[in-house]
């Protein structure tokens, strides 16, 4: 029949739906920056209250390859902030069902799961695989792991944490910038380190910054600046604001970026900040 035409499936649909969001995309950030997210891979340390949104947002990105690390399983008392997670996963590991929930969310997408203890022994080999790092955890004994090993490998590190009403996120170790250690040379002691079980925590909070993280690492995935490189991002979910501290700059004698670092590998980090790696704290500046 002259001048007909056959309507589009819905496969078609979705298909053309997609590509007109990715079309948008390139609009902001242009087509090399969206080929660029395509070609990173982001490491998600941590799938809890923060790593949860930053999946589900990296992964409707369209980001190259996502990993999830996690060595805890799903709890009932995860759910009201841990949103990649439902009923019918409690106890699941959570790499595993965040894997399945983000490949719900885009089946395109390439995820490797690390059910595993992040510590001295594993760190570098996983890290090393991963172009961007997010720290989405709650001890102080991973993150000087994470900072360490980030930039003992030169990676940029998007770390956040939120404890009750507060949240915070900057960017460590990005062209030039200060490393976790330039602010924090020597961990708090244990006893003055808020204990999240006990502080607890608006669910909503984390979302906010576990999407301002994946924000950040689409930044620098794309090709453009992280707004917080060299800032701390405060969030004041009672008061309803924002705002921002600007960091010390790289310390020249700080002991794994500095001019002469005395830490050229990983060391003990349950041993150096008195803690175990599975103790859940918030640690933050005021």
């Amino acid at each position: 029949m002259v001048g007909s035409s056959s309507s589009p499936s819905g496969a078609d649909e979705a298909r053309l739906g997609r590509f007109r969001e990715e079309a948008l995309l390139a609009m902001c950030v242009g087509c090399a920056g969206q080929e660029s997210v395509k070609g990173n891979s982001v490491l998600i340390v941590g799938v809890g209250g923060l790593g949860c949104p930053c999946a589900l947002y990296l992964a409707a990105a369209g980001i190259g390859r996502l990993g999830l690390l996690d060595y805890d399983r799903v709890e009932l008392s995860n759910l009201h902030r841990q949103v990649l997670h439902c009923e019918n996963r409690v106890g699941v590991a959570k790499s595993e069902s965040g894997r399945d929930a983000v490949k719900g969310l885009n089946s395109h997408i390439s995820v490797t799961t690390h059910t595993v203890l992040l510590d001295s022994s594993n760190a570098l080999s996983i890290l090393s695989q991963y172009d961007i790092i997010v720290d989405a955890t709650d001890n102080v004994a991973t993150r000087y792991l994470l900072n360490d090993g980030c930039v003992l490998l030169g990676k940029p590190l998007v770390s956040g944490s939120a404890l009750r009403f507060e949240g915070q996120l900057t960017v460590y170790g990005w062209r030039g910038g200060p490393c976790y250690r330039c602010l924090f040379p020597s961990p708090p002691p244990p006893a003055s380190v808020t204990n999240c079980s006990e502080g607890g925590v608006l669910g909503v909070v984390p979302g906010v910054i576990g999407s301002l993280q994946a924000l950040e690492a689409l930044k620098i995935a794309s090709g453009m600046e992280p707004l917080y490189s060299q800032q701390l991002l405060l969030f004041d979910a009672l008061g309803g604001g924002f705002r921002t501290i600007r960091l010390r700059p790289r310390q020249p004698q700080c002991a794994v970026c500095g001019e002469n670092p005395s830490i050229t590998a990983l060391i003990d980090y349950e041993l150096f900040c008195g803690s175990r790696a599975d103790d859940k704290v918030f640690l933050g500046m005021k």
